[in-house]
């Protein structure tokens, strides 16, 4: 008998089109997750079905109008590209299967169809290389959950971050190798933001802000994204040659103040109010272009720093379908 493996990518998700409809659709799955609004449910059931999703989704939908493209949808078409680079690279003995945790394909119908081919081991591979209970913890949830209810349960391999891995580090330096850092005055590492209470829950006793999480990995903020990303940002830095003066780690996508600092777009405005005219901002959180680099970035901090005094915000892309960010799903797929 021949043993195969089944992977499982699992990017975030997207609304199936840019109407107002399904982005509608997509803001309730995607805020009704208690691992992304963890609020107790009749006040959760609330503030999104009746406060936040009904006055939003008008507002995104024009979002996702500007982002959509001929091929739908960038992070779904990248991400089925992906799937496809990591099938072929992987060889005969896997097969790679592509599900979003929000939306479609679904989780629950991917795995479906990989029950009835009956691996003997299956993957679980995360598109997001901080480890975020919003993010990674909600998809390796949801994984389990359906998965408990097979009869016959294989072996299973949870990936749960990945922020260090070399190729994932170099992925994103080849990224930016068509900028010349000199050009610009000052260098943004902009991650997807927080509730601070997200990873203040990841400690027992005390607070994120009672630990050193800015300049150090520890066994008790391992699993702190806001620890991840500052180690993320490390390593990035040293590869470019970039002092502690030269960059600012920030947070964007905030939906109110008691989130992680400094906020990115404050950022930016305040770079611009200094004098600054070129900024360079990547986005290691984000492995496929979305709404949040291309529009979020690209566009709507490009207005606020031209309207106080700036000129350029240069977005490094996301890694997309880099050779070496295939590189980085495959060793971690095979523990190599």
């Amino acid at each position: 008998m021949k043993n195969k493996t089944g992977v499982l990518l699992i990017n975030l998700g997207t609304p199936d089109s840019p109407s107002t409809s399904d982005v509608r659709s997509y803001l309730f799955q995607f805020l009704n997750d208690p691992r992304v609004i963890d609020l107790p449910w009749l006040l959760r059931k609330i503030l999104v079905n009746l406060i936040i999703v009904p006055f939003r989704a008008p507002k995104s939908a024009k979002l996702y109008q500007q982002l959509w493209t001929d091929n739908g949808s960038p992070l779904l078409h990248n991400s089925n590209i992906v799937s496809q680079m990591l099938d072929d690279a992987l060889g005969e003995d896997y097969t790679v299967h592509l599900a979003m945790r929000y939306k479609n394909p679904g989780i629950p119908d991917v795995l479906a169809q990989m029950q009835k081919l009956n691996y003997s081991r299956i993957v679980v591979l995360p598109m997001f290389p901080q480890y975020a209970s919003a993010s990674t913890g909600s998809a390796l949830e949801m994984v389990m959950k359906e998965i408990s209810q097979w009869w016959a349960i294989p072996e299973l391999k949870l990936i749960s971050q990945y922020y260090d891995h070399p190729d994932l580090i170099d992925a994103i330096i080849d990224r930016a190798s068509q900028y010349n850092l000199k050009d610009y005055d000052h260098v943004l590492f902009s991650y997807h933001g927080l509730p601070t209470r997200h990873v203040d829950k990841v400690y027992e006793d005390g607070l994120c802000i009672d630990r050193d999480c800015h300049n150090e990995i520890t066994e008790e903020n391992q699993y702190c994204y806001k620890a991840s990303c500052f180690a993320t940002t490390r390593l990035l830095a040293e590869k470019l040659g970039l002092t502690e003066s030269d960059y600012t780690v920030c947070f964007q996508s905030r939906l109110d103040k008691n989130w992680l600092e400094p906020f990115s777009d404050k950022v930016v405005e305040s770079w611009a109010k200094k004098g600054a005219k070129k900024l360079l901002v990547f986005s290691p959180a984000f492995t496929s272009d979305c709404l949040e680099t291309v529009i979020e970035i690209g566009d709507e901090y490009q207005e606020i720093f031209i309207e106080h005094g700036g000129e350029n915000v240069q977005l490094v892309e996301s890694l997309n379908d880099h050779p070496l960010w295939v590189s980085c799903l495959k060793k971690l797929v095979q523990g190599t």
